[in-house]
C-alpha cells in the first residue's frame, strides 16, 4: 500500500494572502464561554489537545501537517521504518510470496513415488548435448611468439590474493601486463587469506618450470629479483613502491601511469592484484591471457597425478554409461549458507549455527545497526545455495536416473548427514574425492584448500556434464576451460535459480509438469553452450574468439587433442 499526498495538485491553490479571519467572527470560536455552547474540556490531556488543535486551526496549519501525519502513520503501520537498534531478520506474518520459502523436502516427498516409477528416461547423459557441432566447431588457436625479447624495462612483483581461481586470474593478468609493458615478471606471490588459510606457494599448485618454459618467448619470468636491485631496498620487498590499482583498470592506465614509474625504479610492486585489469583489452593483451590460462598454467605433478587417477576411477564407475559421468559443483558449506542469509528447515539449531558462523567469518558485517535481512526476497532472487536435495530433484527431472554416476565437488557440507541423505537416495553412485581416494592418497593435500580445489577442478574438467549451482570463480573458469577443451561448447548446466525457487515451492505441481520444466532448463543450457565473448565478458569464461578459431563443418571437427590441466 502506498502513501499519497492529499494536498491538491491543481485548480485548488490557495491565495497568497488569505483574508483576515477575526476570532470573533469564526464559527469555531463563536460559542466560546457561552452557556449554550460546548463546555470546555476539563481534564489536563483534553485541555492540552484542545489548545494545540486551536493553535493549528487558527493558523490553518492543519492543512500542512495532515498529509505528513498521514504518511508517517502509514509508514509506521507498514513497517518500512525500522526502530530496531540491531540486525533484524524479517519474517512477514502475511502470506509468503511463491518461491520465498524452502519447501523442497515436501515437494520431494510428493513427487518421489512418480519419480521412482518413471521409466521413460532415455540415455540422457549420451544425448544431452545436441547443439555441439550444428554450426561448426571452435579449435584452440593461440599464437606463440618466435622472436626474441627486447631488453626488459624492469621487474613487476604481484601478490595474488583470494582462493585458487582468483589467484589464477591474478597470474594470467600479471603475465598480460608484464608482456605488454615489456617487463620481467617475478613468479607471483600467493597472499595468505584468513578464509582460505592455504599457505601454498606457486610451485606447490602449478608446474613452475613448465609455466616459465611455455612463456619464454613472450614474457620474461624469474623466480627472484636480482640482489643488485633489492640492495637499494634493504632486501625488503615492502620498501618497493606499491601501486594500489583500481579494479578493472584499463591497459592504458598501466602504460600511462605504471610504466613511467617502472622505468624510473626498475622494480614495482602491485598488491593486491586480483581483477586489476579490465576484461576489455586489445588483442595483444588477450593473446597473453589466453596463452597463460589455457597453455602455460597446468597443475603440479602431485595434483595432476592424483587428479588423473580419480578421473580414471570415475570413468570405471561409469562403465554402464560408456565412462561418462556428471560433475556437480555444490556450494552448501556452512560458511556459504551463513553468508547467503537464507533460511532452510533446520529450525532454531540452524539459526544458532548460522549466527555463530557469520560472527566467526565476518565479525560485525551482519550485526550492523538497523540492517534488515529478508531471506524470502533472497530466495526469490535466486541467491540461495541449492541444497543437495534440490540438485537431485533437478537432475532427476532432467532425465538422469539412478544409474548415473555423479562426482560431487564440494567442501564440507553443512549438516551433511541430513542434507546428503536424499541426494544419495536419488543417485546411489555418487562419489566425492574423499570417497574415490584413500586417506593416504589425500594426506599430502588435506590441509590445503587450494590444492584440494585443484583436484576437484581436474575431475570436473573431464566430466561429460558439469553442473554449476552457485556463482564464483571456480565454475567461471571451468566454463571457459571446458569450452576450450570441448570445441567451444561448455557442456555445462546452468540452472535459472529464480525459476527453480518458484518450482520447488509449488506443492501442486505433478511429476510430468516438473520434468517438462527441468528439460526446458536443460535445453536452454545446451543452447547457451557456445557463446561468443562480448566486450565486458571474461576471457576466462568465454575463450571464443580471442583464444579459439572457428572450424567449418566440412573440415575436421573432432575435439582438439589439447590436454586440459
Amino acid at each position: 500500500m502506498h502513501a499519497y499526498n492529499r494536498l491538491p495538485s491543481s485548480g485548488q491553490s490557495s491565495p497568497q494572502s488569505p483574508p483576515s479571519s477575526p476570532v470573533s467572527r469564526s464559527p469555531r470560536y463563536r460559542h466560546r464561554g457561552s452557556k449554550s455552547g460546548r463546555p470546555p474540556p476539563k481534564s489536563l490531556a483534553q485541555r492540552l489537545a484542545w489548545i494545540i488543535l486551536s493553535f493549528l486551526l487558527k493558523r490553518q496549519g492543519i492543512f500542512l501537517f495532515a498529509p505528513l501525519l498521514y504518511i508517517a502513520g502509514m509508514l509506521f503501520y507498514m513497517g518500512t521504518v525500522s526502530f530496531d537498534v540491531g540486525p533484524v531478520i524479517k519474517h512477514t506474518l502475511r502470506r509468503n510470496p511463491p518461491g520465498s520459502v524452502y519447501r523442497s523436502p515436501q515437494l520431494y516427498a510428493k513427487l518421489r513415488p512418480e519419480m521412482d516409477s518413471d521409466n521413460s528416461s532415455a540415455d540422457a547423459i549420451s544425448t544431452i548435448w545436441k547443439h555441439s557441432y550444428k554450426v561448426g566447431e571452435w579449435r584452440p588457436c593461440i599464437n606463440k611468439s618466435s622472436d626474441g625479447l627486447p631488453e626488459s624495462n624492469g621487474y613487476i612483483f604481484v601478490e595474488a590474493n583470494g582462493g585458487l581461481n582468483q589467484q589464477r586470474t591474478s597470474i594470467c593478468n600479471a603475465v598480460a601486463v608484464a608482456g605488454y609493458l615489456n617487463a620481467t615478471l617475478v613468479i607471483p606471490n600467493f597472499h595468505f587469506h584468513s578464509i582460505w588459510r592455504d599457505p601454498s606457494k606457486f610451485g606447490e599448485i602449478y608446474d613452475e618450470e613448465f609455466f616459465v618454459k611455455t612463456l619464454e618467448n613472450d614474457v620474461r619470468i624469474v623466480k627472484t629479483v636480482p640482489g643488485y636491485i633489492m640492495e637499494r631496498f634493504d632486501y625488503n620487498m615492502s620498501n618497493v613502491y606499491n601501486f594500489r590499482i583500481k579494479a578493472m583498470s584499463s591497459i592504458r592506465y598501466y602504460t600511462d601511469t605504471v610504466l613511467p614509474k617502472l622505468l624510473e625504479e626498475k622494480i614495482i610492486r602491485i598488491s593486491p592484484f586480483a581483477n586489476r585489469l579490465s576484461f576489455d583489452a586489445p588483442p595483444a593483451v588477450q593473446r597473453l591471457r589466453c596463452l597463460a590460462n589455457y597453455q602455460a598454467l597446468r597443475f603440479s605433478d602431485p595434483i595432476s597425478s592424483l587428479g588423473e587417477v580419480l578421473v580414471a576411477r570415475m570413468k570405471s564407475f561409469s562403465s554402464n554409461n560408456s565412462g561418462k559421468y556428471i560433475s556437480v559443483h555444490l556450494r552448501f558449506e556452512e560458511d556459504m549458507v551463513a553468508f547467503s542469509c537464507c533460511v532452510y528447515d533446520g529450525g532454531e539449531n540452524e539459526k544458532l549455527d548460522m549466527d555463530a558462523a557469520r560472527e566467526r567469518g565476518w565479525k560485525g558485517k551482519f550485526t550492523k545497526r538497523g540492517r534488515v535481512i529478508r531471506p524470502g526476497a533472497i530466495r526469490l532472487n535466486g541467491k540461495c545455495p541449492l541444497t543437495p536435495l534440490e540438485v537431485g530433484l533437478m537432475l532427476r527431472g532432467m532425465g538422469f536416473d539412478r544409474s548415473t554416476s555423479i562426482f560431487l565437488a564440494s567442501g564440507k557440507i553443512y549438516d551433511s548427514e541430513r542434507y546428503m541423505a536424499p541426494l544419495l537416495e536419488m543417485f546411489p553412485l555418487l562419489q566425492t574425492k574423499e570417497m574415490l581416494a584413500s586417506a593416504e592418497e589425500l594426506a599430502p593435500f588435506q590441509n590445503y584448500s587450494s590444492r584440494m580445489a585443484a583436484i576437484d577442478y581436474t575431475v570436473c574438467l573431464h566430466s561429460e556434464v558439469f553442473v554449476t549451482t552457485q556463482g564464483g570463480n571456480f565454475p567461471q573458469f571451468l566454463l571457459g576451460h571446458r569450452r576450450y577443451f570441448y570445441g567451444g561448447h561448455s557442456r555445462t548446466i546452468r540452472p535459472d535459480k529464480r525459476k527453480l525457487a518458484l518450482l520447488f515451492d509449488n506443492l501442486n505441481i505433478g511429476w510430468k509438469s516438473f520434468k517438462r520444466q527441468m528439460l526446458n532448463i536443460r535445453a536452454h543450457s545446451d543452447s547457451k553452450g557456445i557463446e561468443i565473448k562480448r566486450p565486458n565478458d571474461s576471457i576466462y569464461s568465454f575463450p571464443c574468439p580471442d583464444c579459439m578459431c572457428k572450424v567449418n563443418k566440412t573440415e575436421d571437427s573432432r575435439p582438439s587433442s589439447s590436454s586440459p590441466t
